[in-house]
């Protein structure tokens, strides 16, 4: 009679061997063009090491990964005996691959998955990497680990709820809108730094996106050094810096109270489609000569962002946020929607940003419904728009830009108190409708 042996599982054993096959090959193949002294069937033997291993348990697996590390040391030392140096990036490669060989030994996917694709990924965008860190400036790099600071240290020790009696200060909810905002300014600055000042549109709208009040400001003392030869140039681009200006504010309204949005979208969208309509226009008719044939184009310069990301910047927007947010709470309880409103239009002169985020923090905790959360970040878009007029007219002298502007920007506001009542009056279309 012949015995019986247990079954052996066949296919799970074999995928898990494949699976670490590829990965081994997939990082081998980059050391190989690389011409490494460990290449494709190198790797590919210490992924299958770490497998076999993985398989047979964890005390296999030490001792696979013991055996690689002796591995490791040869090939080492025979790098240095041939005057090459060591080999670290390949050593620690060679390493990662043997673990997530053990890893899919283990039976799983994922995990040994993205190991091998992260590792390869790194190994062949050397150049670009080291480009990348060479080309950072301490200013970026103490930026960069700010952030980090802010988003993963001092937001999961902050307190949840409100911290005062009167329910006005929430440390949380305004540190989440201090990170928004200054992760759009960080991806904005990476974007101008990489792009610099390929023409007006790109650095006015990417300028917008930050602070349109100072990329208006830098605009218009270009303007108004050039003596009235950037008219259109600057026409546009502030016309531009408004539009960004609106995206951006629905941003904020989609991430935070994505019904406060929903009341304001007929608004903003009228608003944006006028900037459109203007910016397209705006070769007609300005009166500014063309430029002859082979003459120098003065592009304006990049706004001046001199650090991607400030502590002092994320406090002074932090403080005015919850200046507007407790103001806004304050004035919803004694004067109803009217001192809402009243504390929206003093934001938004201050910063449109902060005045949108107050409003759909107050929308989703249920202070303020969320329409006339809407209506306030309508209206402290508008108001921004406007104070950038004075501006352009102080620094630029020019009677026909001022004018034009002026022009355009009552449009804008007429166009978003016309989406405003359109909003209103929406559910009683609807019911009609129905």
């Amino acid at each position: 009679m012949i015995p019986e042996f247990p079954a052996w599982p066949y296919y799970p054993t074999l995928a898990r061997l494949g699976l670490a096959l590829a990965i081994g090959l997939l990082v081998g193949i980059e050391r190989e063009r690389r011409k490494k002294g460990a290449g494709v069937r190198t790797f590919a033997f210490a992924a299958l090491l770490g497998a076999v291993g993985g398989l047979l348990g964890q005390a296999f697996a030490l001792l696979a990964l013991g055996l690689l590390g002796v591995l490791v040391v040869l090939l080492n030392v025979e790098t240095i005996r041939a005057g090459e140096g060591a080999e670290m990036t390949t050593s620690t490669a060679l390493l990662i691959t043997a673990f997530a060989g053990v890893v899919a030994g283990q039976g799983h996917t994922f995990t040994p998955t993205v190991l091998g694709i992260t590792t390869a990924a790194l190994l062949a965008w050397k150049q670009p990497l080291a480009g990348f860190s060479s080309a950072l400036t301490e200013s970026e790099l103490r930026s960069a680990i700010l952030l980090a600071i802010l988003t993963f240290v001092i937001y999961p020790v902050l307190p949840t709820g409100a911290v005062d009696p009167w329910h006005l200060v929430e440390p949380r909810v305004a540190w989440v809108t201090v990170i928004l905002i200054a992760t759009l300014g960080f991806a904005n600055y990476v974007l101008l730094k990489v792009y610099g000042a390929r023409g007006l549109e790109l650095t006015a709208f990417l300028g917008g996106l930050v602070n349109s009040t100072v990329t208006v400001t830098e605009l218009a003392n270009r303007a108004g050094a050039a003596g009235g030869r950037l008219s259109r140039i600057a026409f546009r681009g502030v016309v531009l810096a408004t539009a960004a200006m609106l995206i951006r504010n629905l941003l904020i309204l989609a991430m935070l109270a994505p019904l406060a949005l929903l009341d304001s979208a007929i608004s903003l969208a009228l608003m944006l489609l006028g900037t459109a309509v203007f910016w397209f226009s705006a070769d007609r008719g300005d009166g500014t000569a063309p430029r002859q044939a082979g003459a120098p184009v003065d592009e304006p310069a990049v706004p001046a962002l001199h650090s991607p990301f400030s502590l002092t910047a994320a406090l002074r927007f932090g403080l005015i946020f919850l200046a507007l947010q407790v103001a806004g709470t304050l004035a919803q309880r004694g004067l109803g929607h009217v001192g809402f409103y009243a504390v929206s239009v003093a934001g938004g002169a201050i910063s449109s940003a902060s005045a949108t985020a107050a409003a759909a923090n107050l929308s989703a905790a249920g202070t303020v419904p969320a329409w006339v959360a809407g209506t306030g970040a309508i209206l402290a878009s508008v108001m921004s728009a406007i104070v950038d007029l004075p501006i352009v007219a102080r620094l630029t002298r020019d009677r026909v830009l001022t004018w034009r502007l002026a022009r355009v920007l009552a449009c804008v506001a007429l166009l978003g108190a016309i989406g405003t009542v359109v909003q209103a009056h929406v559910p009683v279309l609807l019911s009609w409708t129905r």
